[in-house]
């Protein structure tokens, strides 16, 4: 052997040995980038059997989480699977707690860093019938909190300790498909000035945008699987360029649009999407609950990594329902069909760029 080969072979050794030193032994990467908490969720009800369908973590101490009230299915309005089915009907009685009254309905509650209920927005249960998605208002200075109520066909605007509704769009208990109506809304998000985009929804097939006030501007969308039709709007998340990337779920793919309606393009084969979030890093994350998996994408639709595995167990979910990050980078999920928000934590190792990053904020 010549020295050149020699160094060669050293050479060839010390790169592949490399790699396997800065991993771990082990395991299929269930949970990515990320440790689970395990047992984080403390609702402090025994025998907890409400289902997850929203979270907003404002900061690591303060995380609104939405439940359905009675996991039981509605005449005409159902609760659907990861794979769009009908869910079948589950009659839930809520247990007596030292920290909640009887007979509480749990809609609306904010959690503290050890997963514990802090605050339950029961004074609103007359008004809200299932918060499907909550939202504090990325450019609002005051904070409100507002929410999807999909059965009640409304958005709600609340002040950010709870003591205040200051706006309602849509007419309560009622459906229509019309600028002042909704037909079971599944989600909204922001524009700088204050205006926001509706996904409407499980009932209507369209994307509606208001203004600040909550004034119609616009709608786009049909019952269909063609370019601009939907089957469940589910999410909406806009990129720095002010690209609507639209969750048509039951359709199994994305849309995408500009700010104005334009169809752009679509991206096939992803199933169930429940949400989508551009984030400040270029990155595009959906959670695919058909997998339940989470999946980052670049802005063209290339697949760039994706984590995630059905299951009870700590890290495991079974229809991660809504998703978000909070200031530290903690991910929190509604996970839906376990009845549970599941904390995550980055792991000390992780690449960051497959750690879901913050959402983008737009420039005004």
């Amino acid at each position: 052997m010549t020295f050149k080969q020699a160094l060669f072979g050293l050479s060839f050794v010390a790169l592949a040995a490399a790699p396997a030193l800065a991993q771990e032994k082990g395991g299929l990467d269930d949970t990515g980038p990320y440790d689970a908490v395990a047992g984080w969720f403390k609702p402090g009800i025994q025998g907890w059997d409400q289902r997850a369908v929203s979270v907003n973590a404002e900061d690591p101490n303060r995380v609104f989480v939405g439940f359905v009230d009675r996991n039981e299915t509605r005449a005409g309005h159902p609760l659907l699977a990861a794979d769009g089915s009908v869910m079948k009907e589950k009659t839930v009685v809520v247990r007596d707690d030292k920290n909640l009254a009887k007979g509480d309905v749990n809609n609306l509650m904010v959690l503290n860093a050890e997963g514990k209920i802090v605050e339950n927005w029961s004074q609103w249960n007359e008004e809200i019938s299932i918060a499907h998605h909550i939202v504090v208002d990325p450019y609002d200075p005051a904070h409100h909190v507002w929410v999807v109520d999909r059965f009640n066909h409304r958005i709600l605007k609340f002040t950010n300790d709870g003591k205040q509704l200051v706006m309602k769009v849509g007419e309560k208990g009622v459906s229509g498909n019309d600028q002042t109506h909704f037909g079971d809304p599944a989600s909204l998000t922001f524009m700088p000035d204050g205006s926001f985009f509706v996904a409407d929804g499980y009932t209507n097939s369209r994307v509606v945008k208001f203004d600040k006030n909550g004034k119609y501007v616009t709608a786009w969308g049909t019952k269909g699987s063609g370019n601009s039709q939907f089957s469940l709007v589910h999410a909406i998340g806009i990129d720095a360029n002010r690209r609507l990337y639209v969750a048509d779920r039951v359709n199994n793919r994305i849309q995408v649009f500009d700010e104005n309606g334009k169809y752009l393009d679509q991206w096939p084969n992803v199933r169930s999407v429940t949400r989508v979030v551009a984030t400040d890093d270029g990155g595009i994350w959906v959670a695919a609950a058909g997998y339940n998996r989470f999946a980052k994408f670049d802005q063209n639709g290339k697949l760039l990594y994706h984590w995630g595995t059905l299951g009870s167990e700590p890290g495991q979910t079974d229809n991660p329902h809504q998703y978000d990050v909070d200031k530290a980078g903690n991910l929190y999920v509604a996970d839906a069909n376990n009845n549970r928000i599941v904390k995550f934590t980055p792991k000390k190792t992780a690449d960051k760029t497959r750690l879901i990053g913050q959402e983008v904020l737009l420039k005004k």
